[in-house]
């Protein structure tokens, strides 16, 4: 007789719960692939990096000994976050830049090019 339109208490707590569930797994999952993007963006910079240390080399037939001084003559610059160390000589570099604001899996990557580096590693990135 009474025609009663809407949902009941039990059905929007049952479709709350899911919503809940379903949270529950996605959020771990967008926090896992924000790490992804940080660790991409060292690897980018630690490129730039590279590039930028034989464009130093290209015009003064060394490699730049600290950051710094990279930083001074190639305007190389970091993404949001990253943080970098540089130290080369006239045969060779080494460079290695760090997010400490990952919090799973590697925050720094690092090269070799040249003087000390090992000969299947040269000019190869590893993260760790």
């Amino acid at each position: 007789m009474f025609n009663r339109k809407g949902f009941t208490l039990i059905e929007l707590l049952i479709v709350v719960v899911i919503i809940g569930i379903l949270a529950a797994i996605a959020i771990p999952k967008f926090a896992a692939t924000k790490d992804k993007a940080k660790l991409a963006s060292v690897k980018t910079d630690l490129r730039n990096l590279m590039t930028s240390q034989e464009a130093y080399f290209s015009d003064f037939a060394t490699y730049a000994a600290d950051y710094a001084a990279l930083q001074a003559k190639t305007n190389a610059s970091l993404s949001t976050g990253n943080s970098a160390s540089v130290g080369g000589v006239a045969s060779g570099f080494t460079a290695t830049v760090n997010n400490s604001s990952i919090t799973t899996g590697f925050t720094k990557c690092q090269v070799q090019v040249g003087a000390g580096a090992a000969s299947t590693a040269d000019g190869v990135l590893t993260c760790s």
